[in-house]
């Protein structure tokens, strides 16, 4: 296993966000900040963007005035209700937008998070996004607010190289209506991706430092590409499968990524500094298959969480719930100490034996 050398240094947390850059705001702890100190600290970081999972009615009070762009869940609990009822949805909509709009800046509705087509949630969502698209036309938001759902690459099937990325064929009954949609309504589809799980889930093909971005060149060549980082391997796979679903021309947002700094393998401070620093950076350049267009990306999360399960869900914070920052992180500068940049020179720190 690889891992990288956690430094004993201690650096001062410098962010400068970039317009694509936020982080996602997850509440499942008992010892978190109140939302007032939790905007605080986003402002103070100068962090733009912001993902919620649910209308946390605090949250979105604190939001107000903040200038912050939210990009706001609809629990997979609610979505029964609001696919049934479009007076349900309207009442949504009512409730957590339309009574916070404009001093809220909602960005997008992600109605759904990770919704497997294999559960008896997979039907409702669909009718609960056009259900919330149209209260949102009727409140005249539908051009400020984009309506998608947020899913994850477990929906893709073939996935090496990247330019033959398919969705499972057993899936596309659940997908393709719902980027038909997309395409009718402009908005981006919504995908968490994280290099951390398939690293961990096939080591003896992928190594850390392409799961870090720090290959020394590229790893992977495909049609003419080449691929440095596990990162740009897995969003163009998904690029490709929306290709062969009639979605290629749909951007897509990355609404979580991430790398934990404990509770499980290959999981140190210095291996989650990397990854979210040299993605913060990298992602302003686009893929080898969308090249210099910037890829809009949340980082999960704000804090550690401790009422999660199992013991590496905890550790996923760019910050403890103290609001002391866990490691320096520069979005979009250079980082506080000697790394490779991605240019293709060597890490001295980096220690394999794979």
């Amino acid at each position: 296993m690889s891992q990288l050398v956690t430094s004993s240094q201690p650096f001062p947390l410098i962010i400068r966000a970039g317009a694509a850059v936020g982080v996602c705001y997850g509440m499942l702890g008992n010892n978190l900040p109140s939302a007032r100190d939790v905007i605080a600290l986003y402002r103070s970081h100068n962090i733009k963007r912001m993902r919620i999972y649910d209308p946390n009615q605090a949250a979105l009070n604190a939001l107000r005035g903040s200038g912050i762009e939210l990009l706001l869940g609809v629990p997979n609990s609610d979505l029964e209700s609001l696919s049934t009822n479009p007076s349900n949805a309207n009442s949504w909509v009512q409730r957590n937008v339309r009574n916070y709009w404009p001093d809220v800046r909602f960005r997008y509705i992600a109605v759904g998070n990770e919704v497997s087509p294999n559960s008896g949630l997979a039907k409702h969502v669909l009718p609960a996004m056009r259900n919330v698209y149209n209260a949102l036309v009727a409140a005249g938001l539908q051009n400020q607010i984009k309506v998608s759902t947020a899913v994850d690459t477990t929906l893709i099937g073939t996935s090496y190289p990247p330019s033959q990325g398919a969705f499972r064929d057993d899936y596309r009954w659940f997908l393709d209506p719902i980027i038909w949609f997309l395409i009718d309504a402009r908005a981006p589809l919504l995908a968490n991706i994280y290099p951390y799980f398939s690293y961990i889930g096939n080591p003896g093909s992928i190594s850390l430092p392409y799961a870090l971005f720090q290959a020394p060149g590229p790893v992977v060549w495909d049609s003419g590409r080449g691929y440095q980082n596990l990162f740009d391997a897995m969003f163009d796979a998904l690029v490709a499968a929306l290709g062969r679903a009639w979605g290629g021309n749909l951007d897509v947002v990355v609404s979580e990524t991430g790398w934990p700094s404990a509770g499980g393998v290959a999981t140190t401070i210095d291996n989650a500094a990397t990854y979210n620093d040299f993605l913060t950076r990298h992602i302003k350049k686009g893929s080898p298959m969308r090249p210099n267009k910037e890829i809009e990306t949340y980082i999960f999360a704000m804090f550690d969480e401790n009422n999660k399960e199992p013991a590496l869900e905890k550790h996923w914070g760019l910050f403890y719930p103290n609001r002391a920052v866990k490691y320096p992180l520069n979005f979009g500068g250079e980082r506080g100490w000697d790394v490779a940049a991605e240019n293709g020179t060597s890490v001295d720190h980096l220690r394999s034996d794979m």
